[in-house]
């Protein structure tokens, strides 16, 4: 099964629009996507608006592989769980967010060895593909989670920290 989440502040209609075109080619893969509020209509994939955290808890634990936008919370939670993440960054000049933060995160986060940064259609449907073969491979599930507990007890340390700001740059 196929998770994908855009988190619960925007709706994110590119992403979604690409996982639904994946899953039109593999209707034998199950697809469910947290969509937040949208008046667009997906016709390969279950689309749930809202999730409690015991749903998204089980869908995160059933998932081969999750599709998110670039929330911290959304790749915390797959990185804990050890799942292949791939992130679509939500873009400010598209009119998705108010500014490229999530591009940023992305990049920081594509250098751990899990994680897959898209910024396209094309680009998302080929890393689904490729990391459900990955998911799917024996060798590869044999070697367990994708990060160490120093790793992710660092990432959160970082994120929750009171000291973490956000980075300002000039233009």
């Amino acid at each position: 099964m196929i998770f994908a989440t855009v988190g619960t502040q925007l709706p994110f209609d590119r992403l979604l629009l690409a996982v639904d075109t994946w899953a039109s080619m593999h209707s034998d893969v199950p697809v469910i996507a947290q969509t937040g509020q949208t008046n667009t209509r997906y016709s390969h994939l279950t689309a749930l608006a809202h999730v409690n955290q015991t749903r998204f808890a089980e869908c995160v634990a059933e998932a081969k592989v999750i599709v998110a936008h670039a929330g911290m919370g959304s790749i915390l939670t797959a990185i804990e769980a050890g799942k292949p993440v791939i992130l679509m960054p939500r873009r400010a000049d598209l009119g998705e967010h108010r500014n490229d933060h999530q591009r940023d995160t992305a990049a920081e986060m594509a250098s751990l060895a899990n994680v897959t940064v898209v910024e396209d259609s094309p680009s998302l449907c080929s890393a689904i593909s490729a990391a459900l073969l990955r998911a799917n491979d024996p060798k590869c599930a044999a070697k367990g989670g994708v990060a160490s507990p120093q790793l992710l007890a660092a990432i959160q340390d970082f994120i929750w920290s009171e000291n973490s700001r956000p980075v300002v740059r000039s233009a």
